[in-house]
């Protein structure tokens, strides 16, 4: 709970803890995109292919609910212990998915991954917040942004480089020899100073929250795909996981330690940031999720050209988040986020001309946009919320910024996907003169997108397809550009400057020796 009185003299090095973290924070990120790539061959070995989508589901549950809860933890007892023991949960969880023989333990050991998962990039980037002092934040949050850039790159490659010469099981267990080097880097060079007192641990507020979000994030995973919208079982679970984050509302007034204290939201800079932070997360997914359809679909390129224009905005995100950091202290919040939100509408606006221009150059200049605003943005945010809040408090701080975001990519993957689908069965709805031995229904959209089915299709049957294809993506980048529109008066309304918490603890860092 706090550090040795034998070693009182013992100092963090910042160097080296913020490698360790930057390590965390690389698998964590790449976990996502190695495994999509990887998942074809792992059907193939366990079978299952109507369960494979539970494989990301089930990550992302857990490791969204957890997030705020960890977060207090570290709050609580000491970023290093709460660090420690996600990374732990994370390997075992790995060690274990590479284990498994069915698709069922796989989807089942993802849980615990998932788990472990939820405490290494808020923890870490709350450590990386606590021993760097505000000027210096904007610089290393580029790092950050560099990580997220490189695995996003490397990601794809490595899973197929993977599976094609080794067992798929390797694709979780080379997580556990880097992530062994995160803990040790963690344990050797982080040095707390956690005041002594007894904790009020609220369990009844954590398992409110997990229980809440976590019905929540079903009804956005599962609705409209496996429970239809307006079913007794969509509502049902809507109505559950209305009532439990009311009581967990109810409970955190009351709790003396509460897991997403109150408290937090009447900081202006935390609110705006977190508010914005949802939506832009909205903003990112009708773009990220949607885009390879639109290039394979509509516009009949490969899946490598898809690939291409999706890494557009890894790369402007990565670069803008580095120039953003830099520059952040000469510029302010204020501006920096607003120029976020500039550069967010103006790349939507290129997703607009898609329609009747259907370019990959377009669609991969509105990407490079976009992936800027987001890294101008999500920089901006993160440091001010930080400066923002006491020592105390950064880790519930930052926490809830990164719970809103995975929020905002959560609900726009399942807000957008219904738009889509609606729209273009309103647009099949309509007499195209299709082949009568033809179902005009959205699983012939699914041929479209196989280059060895699509040649199979009539000529006329491919045109209608793409057609009302483009027509629903169109929608899709309205509602989306409508929400960029939204995140920019959310950003101007941010303060241009954050509370500067109070340094009650050494220059090398609050909290830290």
């Amino acid at each position: 709970m706090s550090v040795s009185e034998a070693a009182p003299k013992r100092k963090t090095k910042r160097e080296f803890v913020l490698a360790s973290m930057l390590i965390a924070i690389f698998i964590a990120a790449i976990e996502g995109t190695i495994v999509a790539t990887a998942i074809p061959s792992i059907v193939a070995s366990l079978g299952g292919f109507s369960l494979f989508s539970w494989v990301f589901s089930s990550y992302l549950l857990m490791q969204t609910v957890t997030i705020p809860i960890y977060g207090k933890m570290a709050d609580l007892f000491g970023r290093r212990p709460v660090f420690v023991f996600g990374v732990a949960v994370f390997l075992i969880g790995s060690l274990m998915c590479g284990l498994a023989e069915t698709m069922l333990q796989l989807i089942v050991f993802r849980f615990v991954q998932g788990f472990g998962a939820g405490a290494i990039q808020p923890i870490a980037m709350t450590v990386i917040g606590d021993i760097y002092p505000g000027e210096e934040r904007g610089r290393v949050q580029g790092y950050i942004s560099g990580v997220w850039g490189l695995s996003s790159v490397i990601g794809p490659a490595a899973g197929g480089l993977i599976v094609q010469y080794f067992d798929w099981a390797w694709i979780f267990w080379l997580n556990i020899p880097v992530g062994v080097l995160a803990v040790i880097g963690a344990y050797m060079f982080l040095h707390e100073h956690v005041e002594k007192k007894k904790r009020n641990i609220d369990f009844a507020g954590a398992a409110l929250l997990f229980c809440g979000a976590g019905a929540l994030l079903l009804v956005l995973v599962l609705g409209g795909v496996r429970w239809p919208w307006l079913s007794g079982t969509t509502l049902g679970m809507t109505g559950l996981a209305a009532a439990l984050l009311l009581l967990f509302l109810l409970r955190q007034r009351q709790a003396a330690e509460p897991i997403m204290p109150l408290s937090l939201w009447q900081n202006r800079m935390v609110a705006v940031g977190n508010l914005a932070s949802l939506s832009t997360g909205i903003v990112m997914m009708g773009y990220s999720a949607f885009l390879p359809t639109h290039v394979q679909g509509v516009m009949a390129l490969s899946p490598t050209a898809a690939g291409f224009v999706l890494a557009m905005m890894s790369i402007g995100w990565m670069l803008a988040s580095t120039f953003g950091g830099r520059a952040l202290k000469r510029v302010g919040y204020r501006p920096m986020a607003i120029s976020g939100g500039v550069l967010l509408a103006a790349g939507s606006a290129f997703f607009l001309l898609l329609k009747g221009i259907p370019s990959p150059l377009i669609a991969g200049a509105g990407s490079l946009i976009v992936g800027a605003g987001m890294g101008l943005a999500s920089t901006t945010f993160i440091v001010a919320i930080q400066t923002g809040v006491d020592w105390n408090m950064r880790g519930a701080a930052t926490a809830s910024n990164m719970f809103m975001r995975v929020l905002g990519t959560t609900v726009g993957a399942a807000l957008l996907a219904g738009i889509m689908n609606t729209r273009l069965l309103a647009y099949f709805r309509r007499d195209q003169g299709l082949a009568s031995d033809y179902a005009l229904d959205l699983d012939l959209t699914n041929r479209l997108l196989d280059p060895h089915a699509a040649e199979n299709l009539p000529a006329s049957v491919t045109t209608i397809l793409q057609n009302g294809l483009a027509d629903a993506l169109h929608v899709v980048y309205l509602a989306a550009t409508g929400v960029a529109l939204l995140s920019l008066l959310l950003m101007a309304a941010m303060p241009s400057s954050a509370r500067v918490a109070p340094r009650k603890r050494t220059a090398e860092g609050e909290g830290f020796r």
